[in-house]
């Protein structure tokens, strides 16, 4: 990663309890799933382990051909580890966003909801930010859906809803400056709407370049991303005007 954001400069004014309870909730997830560590209730034996992680994606993670309706269930990616009956397709497009493929998929994501959501939530009150965080996702979700070429593949990750986070913040405090790790090594203050720009251009640039390459996907849900945050740029001014339009002053937003 080129640029790690370590800390936003903007003065929050209450505890943040709905970014903490998302990371809280990511976090949970991720230490209860078969490929971590620490779920010792599933089989120790390699294969039973790998099919433990192979039906859980299936189950939990959104599958672009059955939301959209191209198959009832996805074939199972590894046959020999048989199928998944019973699965709430609908359910799956809310359940992808706390999945995460490995500890340091999870960590990338935690940072930049940890340094960003708090700004957005304290901007626009929780209800509101909470409300966003769920839709951008959602979007985000059918973005990838929409254009991945590999629709019996579990789509999975908090990242569509953080970009929405992300775009959001463009909108709502873009004004802020943000200490963010360039080169992983070196340590800047840079202007918040100069992190989160870079960071939709560049997940713009991968998406294009990945889906024009030979061969197809990279593995990585960057439509997703791009989505999302379009998704927040739009819906960041509509948490505004709410706000007004219920006569509620921010510092008692909820």
């Amino acid at each position: 990663m080129a640029a790690l954001p370590l800390n936003d400069d903007y003065p929050v004014r209450r505890a943040p309890v709905v970014t903490y309870g998302l990371i809280a909730a990511n976090v949970l997830v991720y230490l209860l799933s078969p490929q971590a560590a620490t779920a010792v209730w599933y089989p120790a034996d390699m294969l039973e382990r790998f099919c433990a992680v192979d039906a859980y994606f299936m189950r939990w993670g959104a599958i672009p051909d059955e939301i959209l309706g191209r198959a009832a269930l996805a074939e199972p990616l590894t046959p020999e580890c048989g199928g998944i009956e019973g699965k709430s397709v609908w359910f799956s497009v809310l359940s992808s966003m706390f999945l995460h493929g490995g500890a340091m998929h999870l960590l990338g994501n935690m940072v930049y909801l940890f340094v960003f959501g708090p700004v957005v939530e304290d901007r626009i009150g929780r209800l509101r930010y909470l409300l966003l965080y769920v839709l951008t996702g959602v979007v985000a979700v059918y973005g990838h859906a929409l254009v991945d070429m590999d629709g019996g593949v579990p789509m999975i990750g908090a990242s569509g809803a953080i970009s929405g986070v992300l775009g959001a913040y463009l909108v709502v405090q873009f004004r802020s400056r943000v200490t963010t790790l360039v080169f992983g090594v070196v340590p800047m203050r840079l202007p918040g709407w100069a992190v989160v720009g870079s960071y939709f251009a560049l997940q713009y640039l991968l998406y294009v370049t990945s889906s024009t390459a030979p061969g197809g996907g990279s593995g990585v849900a960057y439509a997703a991303h791009v989505y999302g945050f379009i998704a927040g740029v739009i819906a960041a001014p509509v948490a505004f005007r709410w706000r007004r339009n219920s006569g509620t002053r921010l510092s008692d937003a909820y």
